[in-house]
């Protein structure tokens, strides 16, 4: 039985936009830079603000989109040594996010391992997460690190830097070219 919750029924949203923001930070953290770059950070605020109400509802999909591909993908190869996505995925993801409270508020982090859960078992992040309302304040911050956490999990797990970045970008390609 199909789920309303499905990919299928879920807008992909602008996931080039997500992607550049994810491979951003990841750029950013293999530099070996501590702490935050605040023309970096000036530049993604800049370019959050300059999308406007239906921009950012697209970048929240979007990036909806790639936790799903990424957990997708995870699930995948976990599946290929007889491993649950979830029991593996998830304790660390919680794990990584509690370590990060000036980033990712404590109420958060329940949500965000229901959208990690919810795209591990094939579902929608983005609408399984709407049934709840709409998007909090401290949700924005908590869905970026969200998706970064899981692209970085992928590029350790493959030993490649940019696995997970062009792991979306030849989906994103392929796409096109249908």
């Amino acid at each position: 039985m199909l789920s309303p919750y499905g990919p299928q029924h879920a807008p992909a949203g602008d996931v080039g936009a997500a992607l550049m923001i994810v491979d951003s930070r990841l750029k950013q953290i293999y530099s070996g830079k501590t702490g935050t770059d605040a023309e970096q950070e000036a530049l993604i605020d800049q370019f959050i603000a300059s999308l406007g109400s239906q921009g950012a509802d697209d970048l929240l999909d979007g990036a909806c989109t790639l936790i799903y591909m990424f957990m997708t993908w995870l699930r995948k190869a976990h599946e290929e040594h007889g491993k649950d996505v979830i029991e593996y995925v998830v304790p660390n993801l919680v794990a990584a996010m509690r370590m990060m409270p000036k980033s990712v508020r404590p109420e958060a982090i329940p949500t965000m391992a229901g959208l990690v859960i919810a795209a591990g078992t094939g579902l929608s992040p983005s609408l399984w997460r709407n049934q709840y309302g709409d998007w909090t304040e401290q949700e924005m911050t908590a869905l970026e690190v969200t998706a970064f956490l899981l692209a970085e999990h992928i590029n350790r797990v493959t030993e490649d830097r940019d696995f997970a970045t062009r792991l979306i970008t030849e989906a994103l390609s392929r796409s096109d070219g249908e």
